[in-house]
């Protein structure tokens, strides 16, 4: 069995089972199948906008967002998908604090599903900074289907790292 990078940590049995997916070239039929085209955010603009829409209806009580952007020198390959970052600076006497959400180009060309699941993922590292279980549950909190979507991510970039291609 070749190497999953991405599925790290997940159960053998799944392993094989996609696996069988690549060998039989069916993994991005089975993703094309369940996941529309690519979202049409496209800007850092629109992204900023999608991101405070989604912290407005989930977290109301969350410091502000100053900055959100996608960033071409993300490296998916170094296991990061997006960051955030909290900059602080002294103003007059008082220390203001600044938070940016960066999002990697990859996200600009797949499913809307996608790109919630990344933006829930670093908005929650506003309330949460340890991946812990009060993280992932208000993961789940702001979008229930984080885990399927997380998971099927890692299905697309395992076949984009075995096939060389993008689906959308």
């Amino acid at each position: 069995m070749s190497e999953l990078r991405y599925l790290n940590g997940y159960a053998e049995e799944i392993c094989l089972q996609v696996q069988h997916l690549i060998s039989n070239d069916k993994l991005a039929p089975h993703l094309q199948k369940k996941y529309a085209g690519p979202h049409d955010i496209r800007t850092d603009k629109a992204l900023y906008q999608y991101v405070l829409d989604l912290k407005n209806t989930s977290l109301r009580n969350a410091d502000p967002i100053d900055k959100v952007a996608f960033d071409s020198k993300i490296q998916v390959l170094k296991h990061a998908l997006g960051t955030h970052t909290t900059i602080s600076r002294v103003q007059g006497g008082k220390l203001k604090a600044k938070r940016e959400i960066r999002v990697a180009t990859l996200f600009k060309e797949v499913p809307i599903e996608f790109l919630r699941m990344i933006t829930v993922h670093e908005l929650a590292h506003v309330k949460e900074r340890e991946h812990d279980k009060a993280f992932y549950k208000l993961c789940c909190h702001m979008e229930p289907n984080y885990h399927q979507y997380e998971f099927d991510l890692r299905l697309y970039m395992t076949y984009m790292d075995t096939s060389g291609n993008r689906l959308w």
